[in-house]
Protein backbone atom coordinates (compact mmCIF):
# COMPACT_ATOMS: atom_id res chain seq x y z
CA UNK A 1 0.00 0.00 0.00
CA UNK A 2 1.79 3.54 -0.78
CA UNK A 3 2.06 5.96 1.61
CA UNK A 4 -0.52 9.03 2.08
CA UNK A 5 1.46 11.90 1.11
CA UNK A 6 0.35 15.47 1.94
CA UNK A 7 3.24 17.69 -0.64
CA UNK A 8 3.88 21.09 -0.20
CA UNK A 9 2.28 23.86 -1.95
CA UNK A 10 4.38 24.12 -5.28
CA UNK A 11 6.59 27.07 -4.69
CA UNK A 12 6.61 29.98 -6.62
CA UNK A 13 9.14 31.50 -9.30
CA UNK A 14 12.19 33.08 -6.98
CA UNK A 15 11.76 36.78 -6.43
CA UNK A 16 14.72 38.40 -5.18
CA UNK A 17 15.19 41.68 -3.22
CA UNK A 18 15.85 44.56 -5.36
CA UNK A 19 18.16 46.18 -3.11
CA UNK A 20 20.69 43.21 -4.07
CA UNK A 21 22.64 44.51 -6.59
CA UNK A 22 23.39 42.10 -9.79
CA UNK A 23 20.93 40.05 -11.56
CA UNK A 24 19.01 37.48 -9.66
CA UNK A 25 21.66 34.55 -10.71
CA UNK A 26 24.02 36.50 -9.11
CA UNK A 27 22.28 36.01 -5.23
CA UNK A 28 24.23 32.58 -4.31
CA UNK A 29 24.80 33.97 -0.62
CA UNK A 30 23.68 33.11 2.31
CA UNK A 31 25.49 31.15 5.50
CA UNK A 32 28.50 30.89 3.75
CA UNK A 33 28.58 33.54 1.27
CA UNK A 34 30.74 32.54 -1.50
CA UNK A 35 31.68 33.42 -5.50
CA UNK A 36 29.54 31.47 -7.80
CA UNK A 37 32.06 32.84 -10.60
CA UNK A 38 34.95 31.15 -8.65
CA UNK A 39 32.82 28.20 -8.10
CA UNK A 40 32.21 27.71 -11.68
CA UNK A 41 35.68 28.48 -13.01
CA UNK A 42 38.44 27.04 -10.08
CA UNK A 43 40.55 29.57 -9.01
CA UNK A 44 44.65 29.92 -8.32
CA UNK A 45 44.44 26.85 -6.18
CA UNK A 46 40.98 25.18 -6.31
CA UNK A 47 39.62 23.82 -9.47
CA UNK A 48 36.00 24.52 -10.42
CA UNK A 49 33.13 22.72 -8.53
CA UNK A 50 32.80 19.23 -9.97
CA UNK A 51 28.95 19.90 -10.08
CA UNK A 52 27.83 22.87 -10.59
CA UNK A 53 24.02 22.28 -10.87
CA UNK A 54 24.26 21.78 -7.25
CA UNK A 55 25.58 24.99 -6.34
CA UNK A 56 23.33 26.49 -3.84
CA UNK A 57 21.01 29.04 -4.29
CA UNK A 58 19.20 30.98 -0.79
CA UNK A 59 15.64 32.44 -2.50
CA UNK A 60 14.90 35.37 -0.17
CA UNK A 61 11.36 35.73 -1.00
CA UNK A 62 9.78 32.20 -1.27
CA UNK A 63 7.79 30.80 1.36
CA UNK A 64 6.55 27.73 2.55
CA UNK A 65 3.18 27.41 4.92
CA UNK A 66 3.37 24.68 8.04
CA UNK A 67 4.10 21.15 7.15
CA UNK A 68 1.19 18.99 7.49
CA UNK A 69 0.90 15.80 9.60
CA UNK A 70 0.92 13.15 7.28
CA UNK A 71 0.77 8.97 7.34
CA UNK A 72 4.59 7.43 6.97
CA UNK A 73 4.35 4.19 5.58
CA UNK A 74 7.46 2.48 6.82
CA UNK A 75 8.93 0.37 3.73
CA UNK A 76 11.53 -1.41 6.09
CA UNK A 77 8.99 -3.22 8.83
CA UNK A 78 7.68 -5.85 6.54
CA UNK A 79 10.66 -6.15 3.97
CA UNK A 80 12.17 -9.73 3.66
CA UNK A 81 14.81 -10.17 6.30
CA UNK A 82 17.12 -12.33 4.02
CA UNK A 83 17.66 -9.48 1.27
CA UNK A 84 16.85 -11.63 -1.58
CA UNK A 85 16.35 -8.71 -3.56
CA UNK A 86 19.07 -6.52 -2.57
CA UNK A 87 22.29 -8.54 -2.13
CA UNK A 88 23.07 -10.68 -4.99
CA UNK A 89 26.32 -12.72 -7.08
CA UNK A 90 29.26 -9.87 -7.21
CA UNK A 91 27.69 -7.57 -4.08
CA UNK A 92 30.23 -7.39 -0.88
CA UNK A 93 28.96 -6.34 2.65
CA UNK A 94 31.84 -5.17 5.29
CA UNK A 95 31.08 -4.00 8.58
CA UNK A 96 32.78 -0.97 9.13
CA UNK A 97 32.75 -1.87 13.40
CA UNK A 98 31.08 -5.46 15.05
CA UNK A 99 28.35 -2.67 15.87
CA UNK A 100 27.67 -0.15 13.60
CA UNK A 101 27.91 0.62 9.94
CA UNK A 102 28.37 -1.45 6.92
CA UNK A 103 30.05 -1.00 3.25
CA UNK A 104 28.72 -2.21 0.52
CA UNK A 105 30.44 -2.57 -3.12
CA UNK A 106 28.60 -3.70 -6.02
CA UNK A 107 25.18 -2.61 -5.51
CA UNK A 108 23.95 0.35 -7.47
CA UNK A 109 21.29 2.34 -5.59
CA UNK A 110 20.24 3.98 -8.85
CA UNK A 111 18.90 0.56 -9.97
CA UNK A 112 17.18 -1.02 -6.74
CA UNK A 113 13.39 -2.32 -7.27
CA UNK A 114 11.18 -1.84 -5.13
CA UNK A 115 11.24 -4.71 -3.42
CA UNK A 116 15.28 -4.23 -2.97
CA UNK A 117 14.58 -0.35 -1.65
CA UNK A 118 12.67 -1.83 1.13
CA UNK A 119 15.18 -4.45 1.93
CA UNK A 120 17.56 -1.54 1.79
CA UNK A 121 15.40 0.40 4.34
CA UNK A 122 15.44 -2.90 6.99
CA UNK A 123 19.14 -3.13 5.96
CA UNK A 124 19.71 0.46 7.04
CA UNK A 125 17.87 0.33 9.91
CA UNK A 126 19.97 -2.80 11.59
CA UNK A 127 23.24 -1.32 10.47
CA UNK A 128 22.38 1.99 11.31
CA UNK A 129 25.17 3.37 8.68
CA UNK A 130 25.48 2.18 5.01
CA UNK A 131 27.86 3.56 3.00
CA UNK A 132 27.87 2.42 -1.00
CA UNK A 133 30.50 3.00 -3.02
CA UNK A 134 31.26 3.97 -6.87
CA UNK A 135 27.40 5.24 -6.86
CA UNK A 136 26.34 6.90 -10.25
CA UNK A 137 23.71 8.84 -7.70
CA UNK A 138 25.26 12.54 -8.02
CA UNK A 139 25.05 12.13 -11.76
CA UNK A 140 21.63 11.61 -12.27
CA UNK A 141 19.53 14.25 -12.76
CA UNK A 142 18.50 16.08 -9.80
CA UNK A 143 14.57 15.04 -10.00
CA UNK A 144 15.34 11.04 -10.59
CA UNK A 145 17.82 11.97 -7.02
CA UNK A 146 14.98 12.98 -5.56
CA UNK A 147 12.56 10.37 -6.84
CA UNK A 148 14.81 7.53 -5.14
CA UNK A 149 14.99 9.33 -1.98
CA UNK A 150 11.06 9.92 -1.94
CA UNK A 151 10.29 6.49 -1.93
CA UNK A 152 11.42 5.95 1.80
CA UNK A 153 9.26 9.26 2.71
CA UNK A 154 7.83 12.62 2.29
CA UNK A 155 10.70 14.93 1.21
CA UNK A 156 11.39 17.75 3.94
CA UNK A 157 12.05 21.47 2.82
CA UNK A 158 15.23 22.40 4.75
CA UNK A 159 13.69 26.13 6.38
CA UNK A 160 17.35 27.63 5.90
CA UNK A 161 19.51 25.98 4.19
CA UNK A 162 20.55 26.56 0.58
CA UNK A 163 19.28 24.63 -2.47
CA UNK A 164 20.24 23.99 -5.93
CA UNK A 165 18.40 26.18 -8.29
CA UNK A 166 14.71 25.03 -8.34
CA UNK A 167 14.96 21.92 -6.68
CA UNK A 168 14.29 23.08 -2.59
CA UNK A 169 14.17 19.49 -1.84
CA UNK A 170 17.89 19.06 -1.57
CA UNK A 171 19.64 20.56 1.15
CA UNK A 172 23.56 21.31 0.59
CA UNK A 173 26.25 20.99 2.78
CA UNK A 174 28.87 23.57 0.92
CA UNK A 175 32.34 25.16 1.39
CA UNK A 176 33.32 26.87 -1.58
CA UNK A 177 36.97 27.29 -3.08
CA UNK A 178 39.15 29.17 -0.63
CA UNK A 179 36.58 29.47 2.13
CA UNK A 180 38.55 28.95 5.69
CA UNK A 181 35.41 30.17 7.66
CA UNK A 182 35.34 26.80 8.27
CA UNK A 183 38.22 27.54 11.38
CA UNK A 184 36.54 30.58 12.61
CA UNK A 185 34.91 28.33 14.52
CA UNK A 186 38.49 27.40 16.60
CA UNK A 187 38.44 30.91 17.94
CA UNK A 188 36.07 30.58 20.37
CA UNK A 189 35.94 26.27 20.60
CA UNK A 190 38.71 23.69 21.05
CA UNK A 191 37.00 21.26 18.86
CA UNK A 192 34.42 21.64 15.58
CA UNK A 193 32.43 18.10 16.69
CA UNK A 194 28.23 19.10 16.94
CA UNK A 195 26.23 15.98 17.18
CA UNK A 196 22.96 15.74 16.23
CA UNK A 197 20.11 14.05 14.42
CA UNK A 198 18.94 16.26 11.60
CA UNK A 199 15.88 18.58 12.37
CA UNK A 200 14.55 16.64 15.18
CA UNK A 201 12.59 19.71 15.81
CA UNK A 202 9.97 19.04 13.60
CA UNK A 203 6.79 16.92 14.46
CA UNK A 204 7.76 13.81 12.45
CA UNK A 205 12.01 13.72 12.21
CA UNK A 206 13.45 12.05 8.68
CA UNK A 207 13.93 8.30 8.57
CA UNK A 208 15.89 6.41 6.17
CA UNK A 209 18.18 9.58 4.82
CA UNK A 210 20.57 9.74 1.97
CA UNK A 211 24.00 12.18 1.74
CA UNK A 212 26.06 12.15 -1.25
CA UNK A 213 29.32 13.44 -1.92
CA UNK A 214 29.89 16.02 -4.97
CA UNK A 215 33.36 17.52 -4.00
CA UNK A 216 35.64 16.69 -0.93
CA UNK A 217 38.82 17.71 0.30
CA UNK A 218 42.15 15.75 0.00
CA UNK A 219 41.91 14.86 3.02
CA UNK A 220 39.44 15.88 6.48
CA UNK A 221 36.16 16.41 6.43
CA UNK A 222 34.55 12.96 7.61
CA UNK A 223 31.32 12.80 9.03
CA UNK A 224 31.28 10.86 12.17
CA UNK A 225 28.17 8.75 13.52
CA UNK A 226 26.95 7.55 16.53
CA UNK A 227 24.46 4.43 17.44
CA UNK A 228 21.99 5.77 19.43
CA UNK A 229 20.51 2.26 20.01
CA UNK A 230 23.74 1.09 21.39
CA UNK A 231 24.01 4.27 23.45
CA UNK A 232 20.72 2.98 24.60
CA UNK A 233 21.65 -0.62 25.45
CA UNK A 234 24.75 0.67 27.28
CA UNK A 235 22.45 2.17 30.28
CA UNK A 236 21.81 -0.01 33.41
CA UNK A 237 18.07 -1.37 33.20
CA UNK A 238 17.43 0.94 36.14
CA UNK A 239 18.68 4.02 34.05
CA UNK A 240 16.80 2.64 30.90
CA UNK A 241 13.62 2.72 33.33
CA UNK A 242 14.20 5.88 34.53
CA UNK A 243 14.26 7.28 31.09
CA UNK A 244 10.81 5.88 29.56
CA UNK A 245 8.09 8.21 29.91
CA UNK A 246 10.25 11.10 30.09
CA UNK A 247 9.88 13.54 26.63
CA UNK A 248 12.00 16.81 25.39
CA UNK A 249 11.35 19.76 24.10
CA UNK A 250 13.01 19.85 20.77
CA UNK A 251 13.61 23.98 18.88
CA UNK A 252 13.74 25.00 15.49
CA UNK A 253 13.71 28.64 16.61
CA UNK A 254 17.59 28.86 17.40
CA UNK A 255 18.62 27.97 13.74
CA UNK A 256 16.11 30.20 12.39
CA UNK A 257 17.22 33.14 14.65
CA UNK A 258 20.71 32.46 13.59
CA UNK A 259 20.45 32.39 9.72
CA UNK A 260 18.80 35.76 10.23
CA UNK A 261 21.90 36.99 11.73
CA UNK A 262 24.00 35.50 9.45
CA UNK A 263 22.15 37.90 7.30
CA UNK A 264 20.32 34.56 5.48
CA UNK A 265 16.68 33.04 5.38
CA UNK A 266 14.01 31.97 6.60
CA UNK A 267 10.94 30.29 4.43
CA UNK A 268 9.06 28.17 6.92
CA UNK A 269 8.57 29.79 10.46
CA UNK A 270 10.47 27.36 13.17
CA UNK A 271 8.59 24.97 15.22
CA UNK A 272 8.95 23.25 18.23
CA UNK A 273 7.83 19.40 19.41
CA UNK A 274 8.15 17.43 22.07
CA UNK A 275 9.40 13.32 21.60
CA UNK A 276 10.10 11.22 23.71
CA UNK A 277 13.63 10.92 25.21
CA UNK A 278 13.75 7.37 24.58
CA UNK A 279 11.78 5.99 20.85
CA UNK A 280 11.19 2.56 19.32
CA UNK A 281 12.09 1.92 15.84
CA UNK A 282 9.24 0.82 13.77
CA UNK A 283 11.12 -1.79 11.65
CA UNK A 284 13.49 -3.21 13.87
CA UNK A 285 11.60 -2.82 17.10
CA UNK A 286 14.97 -1.32 18.79
CA UNK A 287 15.23 1.35 21.39
CA UNK A 288 17.20 4.37 20.72
CA UNK A 289 18.45 7.91 22.29
CA UNK A 290 16.44 10.78 20.90
CA UNK A 291 17.79 13.87 22.58
CA UNK A 292 21.19 15.71 20.83
CA UNK A 293 22.32 19.06 21.77
CA UNK A 294 21.91 21.36 18.63
CA UNK A 295 18.17 20.59 19.14
CA UNK A 296 16.81 19.72 22.24
CA UNK A 297 16.52 22.42 24.97
CA UNK A 298 14.89 20.71 28.01
CA UNK A 299 13.37 18.19 29.18
CA UNK A 300 9.53 18.06 30.09
CA UNK A 301 8.86 18.42 33.65
CA UNK A 302 12.55 19.26 34.91
CA UNK A 303 13.54 21.93 36.62
CA UNK A 304 17.00 23.69 34.59
CA UNK A 305 19.44 21.99 36.64
CA UNK A 306 17.71 18.58 36.93
CA UNK A 307 17.01 18.69 32.74
CA UNK A 308 20.67 20.26 32.32
CA UNK A 309 22.32 17.49 34.48
CA UNK A 310 20.35 14.48 32.73
CA UNK A 311 21.08 16.16 29.63
CA UNK A 312 24.73 16.74 30.37
CA UNK A 313 25.21 13.04 30.78
CA UNK A 314 23.47 11.53 27.55
CA UNK A 315 25.58 14.18 25.32
CA UNK A 316 28.34 13.30 26.97
CA UNK A 317 27.54 9.20 26.95
CA UNK A 318 26.81 9.49 22.62
CA UNK A 319 30.20 11.63 21.94
CA UNK A 320 32.42 9.09 24.36
CA UNK A 321 31.15 6.32 23.22
CA UNK A 322 33.75 5.47 20.45
CA UNK A 323 33.08 1.64 20.73
CA UNK A 324 29.56 2.37 19.02
CA UNK A 325 30.91 5.28 16.43
CA UNK A 326 31.79 5.16 12.61
CA UNK A 327 33.98 7.22 10.95
CA UNK A 328 32.96 7.85 7.09
CA UNK A 329 36.14 8.96 5.17
CA UNK A 330 34.52 10.61 2.00
CA UNK A 331 35.45 9.60 -1.28
CA UNK A 332 34.34 10.47 -4.95
CA UNK A 333 31.10 8.75 -5.66
CA UNK A 334 30.62 7.53 -2.12
CA UNK A 335 26.90 7.90 -0.70
CA UNK A 336 25.79 6.73 2.33
CA UNK A 337 22.08 6.19 3.71
CA UNK A 338 21.63 6.09 6.95
CA UNK A 339 18.84 5.80 9.40
CA UNK A 340 18.28 9.10 10.88
CA UNK A 341 16.15 7.98 13.85
CA UNK A 342 18.42 5.71 15.36
CA UNK A 343 21.98 7.72 14.97
CA UNK A 344 23.36 10.65 15.25
CA UNK A 345 26.22 12.49 13.43
CA UNK A 346 28.83 15.48 13.33
CA UNK A 347 30.77 16.65 10.50
CA UNK A 348 34.60 17.13 11.49
CA UNK A 349 35.36 20.48 9.92
CA UNK A 350 39.43 20.20 10.13
CA UNK A 351 40.97 20.69 6.40
CA UNK A 352 42.59 24.10 6.74
CA UNK A 353 43.58 24.27 3.28
CA UNK A 354 40.51 25.82 1.48
CA UNK A 355 39.52 22.72 -0.19
CA UNK A 356 35.83 22.84 -1.75
CA UNK A 357 33.53 20.28 0.55
CA UNK A 358 30.28 19.85 -0.98
CA UNK A 359 27.74 17.09 -0.45
CA UNK A 360 23.90 16.96 -1.03
CA UNK A 361 21.37 15.51 1.60
CA UNK A 362 17.58 14.24 0.59
CA UNK A 363 15.75 13.66 3.93
CA UNK A 364 12.61 11.93 3.48
CA UNK A 365 10.11 12.37 6.94
CA UNK A 366 9.21 9.43 9.05
CA UNK A 367 6.61 8.82 11.88
CA UNK A 368 5.90 11.12 14.79
CA UNK A 369 8.82 9.44 17.23
CA UNK A 370 7.00 6.71 19.39
CA UNK A 371 7.92 4.60 22.31
CA UNK A 372 6.78 1.05 23.85
CA UNK A 373 7.05 0.88 27.00
CA UNK A 374 9.75 -0.22 29.06
CA UNK A 375 10.72 -4.15 28.77
CA UNK A 376 13.84 -4.55 31.52
CA UNK A 377 17.06 -6.26 29.41
CA UNK A 378 14.58 -7.20 26.32
CA UNK A 379 16.72 -5.09 23.67
CA UNK A 380 14.33 -5.75 20.87
CA UNK A 381 10.44 -6.10 20.97
CA UNK A 382 8.65 -7.76 17.85
CA UNK A 383 8.55 -5.83 15.01
CA UNK A 384 4.69 -6.68 14.55
CA UNK A 385 3.94 -5.01 17.26
CA UNK A 386 5.41 -1.41 16.96
CA UNK A 387 2.87 0.69 15.33
CA UNK A 388 4.60 2.36 12.38
CA UNK A 389 1.87 5.28 11.53
CA UNK A 390 2.71 8.79 12.50
CA UNK A 391 -0.10 11.38 12.97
Amino acid sequence: MAPEIVEPKPAPKSSFPKSLAGPKEAFIGGPQAYNKTAEENGTESQPAASYPNYLPVWDAETKYPPLEPFTHYEHGKNADPTFPDLFGDGISINDITPLTGAEVRGLQLSTLTDKAKDQLALFVAQKKVVVLHDQDFANLPIPEALDIGAYFGRLHIHPTSGAPQGHPEVHLVHRGADDNTAQQLLENRTNTVTWHSDVTYEHQPPGTSILYILDTPAAGGDTLFSNQAEAYNRLSPEFQKRLHGLTALHSGHEQAQNSKLRGSIVRREPVTSIHPVVRTHPATGEKALFVNPQFTRHIVGFKQEESEYLLRFLYDHIALGQDFQVRVKWAPKTVVVWDNRVTAHSATLDWANGQRRHLARITPQAERPLETPFQGLRKNVSANGVAGVGL
